[in-house]
């Protein structure tokens, strides 16, 4: 049984929504979140990336970085940038990419159901990365950015999207940057709320898809101020954290590459002849080549393209990790031929996100920094689910979800007033 529930949100007024909407903290760093700011005192990322409010050079985990973050948080309420709702509601949140487009509902998941494992992750997180963002919690006493969350179809919840989706929205702009379409309506409606309620009631699980960090610490913060209120009473609104749930089959997953600095001293010779022995290896020549299936990974070196393809017995199609491409070419390419280990911590490998295209890893082998690059074929949401179900953890870098959660649009305040 999923716990939601609707809030009052806290969002920009129609007219200054494109001021004030940014990306996400994660996705770029304090230079590039500076530029993008400019001179626009309303852009969100006075509030996630703080640290471009002081000089450059300032670490984004100063404690000074924190409290400015709170002092913008409550600049932007008293400006009316940001105006609580009267209602408590839920929302629904498009992103239109390619022609794509999928919608979430914008609910407030429980922390409890984090903590008990109703709300399944995939990956590992470090502990440094969540007591930063639970500072931010802390200090802001809300939930500025939502999380990302997959849900099994529901044909009740996707009628009731898809009416709400042929009225006009409260906001619909094309994000600078990404370029993609991004809209938003509120569900005020008493009958509708209590359908999107029920509806989550019947899930016995959600899936995070992105943002396991933020996951994390709002539930941890959730269950500070559960320990910290001797009249805890179970209904608080601190019990609770912003969440964006898109339909599973809705979600686009691209792929997630790799780069490589040197052939752990091999020659480009005996790299090929010790990937033959378990793949089968095909020049493809010198035009981009992209994975067309599972088990096919596209190989380039020294101006050339190649498929590897997975041989029978590399694999264990009954293990939801070990069927996993990112998994196969971690074992049999990165560790045993090119001894990387630890894929979060060499200084030998760097990570392309799908979204630059193969044309990104060609470029970075050519222009001598990389010595070859690996693409892979993306990584399904139904994969995700079942190693989520199984208990186990992905591989690192192993999803990349487009588009991304753009912040600003809505906020989740942790206390009633």
């Amino acid at each position: 049984m999923a716990i939601v529930k609707p809030f009052k949100g806290i969002r920009p007024p129609k007219e200054l929504v494109e001021q004030v909407e940014c990306r996400p903290y994660d996705v770029l760093d304090s230079d590039e979140a500076r530029a993008e700011a400019g001179n626009n005192e309303k852009s969100l990322y006075h509030i996630i990336k703080p640290e471009i409010d002081f000089p450059v050079g300032t670490s984004e985990y100063d404690p000074r970085v924190y409290e400015k973050a709170a002092a913008n948080f409550k600049k932007f309420k008293e400006q009316g940038w940001l105006v609580q709702d009267q209602k408590e509601q839920y929302y629904i949140y498009a992103q239109t990419m390619n022609g794509k487009t999928q919608y979430g509902l914008v609910v407030c998941a429980h922390t409890d159901d984090y903590l008990k494992g109703n709300i399944k992750k995939h990956e590992l997180t470090r502990r440094d990365k969540e007591e930063d963002r639970m500072k931010h919690v802390r200090v802001n006493n809300a939930n500025i950015e939502p999380v990302f969350f997959a849900y099994p179809d529901n044909p009740v919840l996707d009628s009731l999207i898809t009416r709400y989706a042929q009225t006009e929205p409260e906001y619909d702009f094309v994000a600078p940057i990404d370029g993609f379409r991004h809209q938003f309506w509120c569900v005020a409606d008493d009958a509708d709320i209590r359908t999107i309620t029920q509806e989550f009631a019947k899930m016995p699980t959600l899936y995070i898809a992105d943002g396991h960090h933020r996951s994390a610490a709002a539930a941890l913060v959730g269950a500070e101020k559960q320990k910290q209120n001797p009249h805890h009473r179970g209904d608080e609104e601190y019990n609770y954290f912003m969440a964006v749930c898109f339909q599973a089959s809705q979600l686009t997953i691209l792929d997630y590459n790799r780069v490589v600095k040197d052939l752990n001293g091999l020659t480009s010779q005996q790299f090929i002849e010790a990937l033959e022995k378990n793949f089968v290896v095909a020049d493809k020549g010198e035009a981009i080549y992209k994975p067309a299936r599972l088990h096919e990974f596209s190989l380039y070196l020294d101006g050339h393209w190649y498929s590897l393809t997975a041989k029978p017995g590399t694999y264990d199609n009954t293990d939801p990790i070990g069927v996993l491409d990112v998994d196969i070419s971690s074992r049999l390419i990165l560790q045993d031929i090119l001894n990387i280990g630890d894929l979060r911590s060499s200084q030998r490998i760097d990570f392309v996100g799908g979204l630059r295209g193969l044309a990104e890893l060609k470029r970075r082998v050519d222009s001598g920094e990389m010595r070859m690059a690996l693409a892979l074929y993306p990584v399904s949401m139904q994969q995700i689910m079942d190693i989520a179900d199984s208990g186990k953890i992905m591989p690192p870098k192993a999803t990349w979800f487009e588009p991304k959660l753009r912040s600003g649009l809505v906020i989740h305040q942790l206390s009633d007033d």
